[in-house]
């Protein structure tokens, strides 16, 4: 994975709630990464991933997405089921 690469991802995880960091931490730990951590937070060195981790978060990073588009297309149904109802209650 080259650099910019690399940058499109460290940005896609930086946009991410803390639960998901921490999640993302986990991956990191499994694989024995070195995280160096101080009162800001925690911080890697993205440059000496393996294609393995680097696969593993982008994966959980895709399911994340899923995720949401399937909350968000839920949330959409109930809103229409309830504006419909809503309708037909006035009728």
């Amino acid at each position: 994975m080259n650099t910019q690469e690399l940058e499109i991802l460290k940005k896609q995880i930086e946009t991410l709630e803390k639960k998901h960091h921490i999640e993302i931490l986990k991956i990191l730990t499994q694989h024995s990464c070195k995280i160096n951590e101080n009162k800001s937070g925690s911080f890697v060195n993205m440059s000496f991933f393996s294609e393995e981790i680097i696969n593993e978060i982008q994966k959980y990073i895709q399911y994340i997405n899923e995720q949401e588009e399937q909350l968000n297309t839920a949330e959409y149904q109930k809103d229409e089921y309830r504006k419909s109802l809503v309708k037909e209650v006035k009728e």
